[in-house]
């Protein structure tokens, strides 16, 4: 497998480390390394926690220590094949721009010089790749974006931010599953749930999966049960 490395995060954590900066290419090898984990180390484990370069392994420190499960994990990542990674699933979200849920959208294009109409198809016609799942529950941290509409964050964030607000910040993308402060560029909503306590899979978006906005209108985003 790629090159990685076994740091100590503290008495029942380590991190599994891939690479010092962002790659998309590291991404579905971080998916075949947790997978593998998992599988490997059920029972052994609490929790897997994947991000952009890294793989953090949380265990029970009266079961394991850091050595053991050190070698227990370099036997079961030198098992895999770095020919063949992974790729994760393609998950469409439709998505209504507009900026009467997008309340950044108008300025995000003149910022650009760009219509409205060829923001939404550049940042549209993009397949991004999870990084991470983070900030709040279901949150997906998405790459890249194109150069071209990259935008800061706003300088004073947002007190709250609608469930379903579909966002930009600098290259990375998101959609903000439930209602929280955030700084990040609203562009417009969907009506997709993307954390829901009560089903078994809280979300439907994992490190490792791609994907697409689709946009859709106002009717298409109300008859799918969409807020406003």
């Amino acid at each position: 497998m790629t090159a990685w490395r076994i740091e100590n995060a503290g008495a029942d954590a380590l991190i599994i480390r891939f690479g010092d900066t962002i790659d998309p290419a590291q991404v579905p090898r971080i998916r075949v390394a947790t997978d593998r984990l998992a599988q490997g180390l059920k029972g052994q484990v609490k929790d897997l926690v994947p991000s952009y370069t890294t793989l953090m392994v949380v265990y029970d420190p009266v079961q394991n220590d850091f050595d053991s499960l050190g070698r227990k994990i370099t036997r079961l990542l030198g098992q895999l094949d770095e020919r063949q990674p992974q790729v994760g699933r393609l998950v469409e979200i439709p998505v209504w721009y507009d900026p009467e849920v997008g309340p950044d959208l108008e300025r995000v294009a003149a910022h650009h010089q760009l219509s409205i109409e060829e923001l939404i198809r550049r940042h549209s016609e993009c397949e991004y790749v999870v990084f991470a799942i983070g900030f709040a529950p279901g949150f997906a941290y998405m790459g890249h974006a194109p150069e071209s509409i990259a935008t800061p964050r706003l300088a004073t964030p947002r007190e709250r931010v609608p469930v379903g607000s579909v966002a930009l910040a600098d290259r990375q993308t998101a959609v903000y599953p439930i209602a929280t402060p955030g700084g990040w560029n609203l562009l417009g909503r969907t009506a997709m749930i993307l954390f829901d306590r009560e089903r078994e899979t809280l979300c439907p978006l994992a490190a490792g999966d791609r994907v697409r906005f689709v946009p859709v209108g106002r009717a298409q985003f109300l008859e799918a049960g969409g807020v406003i």
